[in-house]
């Protein structure tokens, strides 16, 4: 059985970690078939969203396989980091928006990737953290960058040093997950704010993506250069006369 699902409707895939006797924990084989999935989803132009989720209820990703953590020393636990860093990096570099469907645990590896997405989304039961001080490592697959570009130092540091997992509702409150669905809805309603998105044009959908994620981590200046060079680029195409012009014309855009 395939640990990595991909699964299609329409311009939607859906990737689903499958492996719900280990709570979809992640090891070297599943999070090389991860990036693999990535990558190829980001260089097939049918596909226009993608939503990431855990198959069954009770988690998302639970986190790392611990069993191989537990035998790594210092040259191989780099290389373990670096794996899980390529997954997050290549969800980041899809140009294309990317949604995690939160269905239960996202630990340790499993809110990494999340992380990585551009929207989260949780059902009620979630419970969402880094755990790893409680295992006496720390996060390698980007949470200690990611999670206080997103939350800011003091709220990243609080769940980094702790390493308590906190519920959806909470989740929500500080801005770690964007909404919270019923766990029946959870899939359905991730894919309508997918759907969403691609009712808007999708090369401004990915440019804006783009300004965003390359101009966080510029000086405001660089970034605001940035945004002006995308803005032109945007302006060269069919797709922006479609916008215009549909807007003046009082009618929803054919996008091509």
């Amino acid at each position: 059985m395939s640990t990595v699902l991909v699964a299609r409707d329409g311009a939607i895939a859906t990737v689903t970690v499958n492996r719900p006797e280990k709570l979809n924990a992640l090891d070297h084989d599943t999070i090389g078939a991860l990036t693999a999935a990535f990558v190829e989803l980001a260089a097939d132009s049918t596909v226009g969203a993608i939503v990431l989720t855990g198959a069954g209820e009770k988690a998302c990703i639970a986190g790392a396989d611990i069993v191989g953590l537990s035998r790594q020393g210092v040259l191989d636990g780099k290389r373990n980091a670096q794996h899980g860093q390529r997954l997050t990096l290549a969800i980041e570099a899809t140009g294309k928006p990317v949604l995690a469907a939160i269905n239960g645990f996202a630990l340790g590896g499993g809110l990494e990737m999340a992380l990585a997405c551009d929207l989260r989304y949780a059902s009620p039961n979630a419970k969402l953290g880094l755990p790893e001080v409680s295992l006496g490592i720390i996060p390698g697959y980007g949470g200690t960058q990611r999670l206080p570009r997103l939350l800011g130092v003091g709220k990243a540091l609080e769940l980094v040093m702790t390493g308590d997992p906190i519920p959806a509702e909470e989740a929500l409150r500080i801005g770690l997950v964007n909404g919270v669905f019923p766990q029946a809805e959870l899939l359905t309603a991730t894919k309508a704010v997918a759907q969403k998105i691609l009712s808007r044009g999708r090369t401004a959908v990915g440019l804006a993506k783009q300004a965003v994620r390359r101009g966080i981590h510029l000086p405001i200046v660089e970034g605001l250069e940035l945004e002006a060079d995308l803005f032109g680029m945007i302006s060269s195409t069919d797709e922006m006369r479609e916008g215009m012009r549909a807007f003046l014309e009082k009618r929803k855009p054919n996008w091509q």
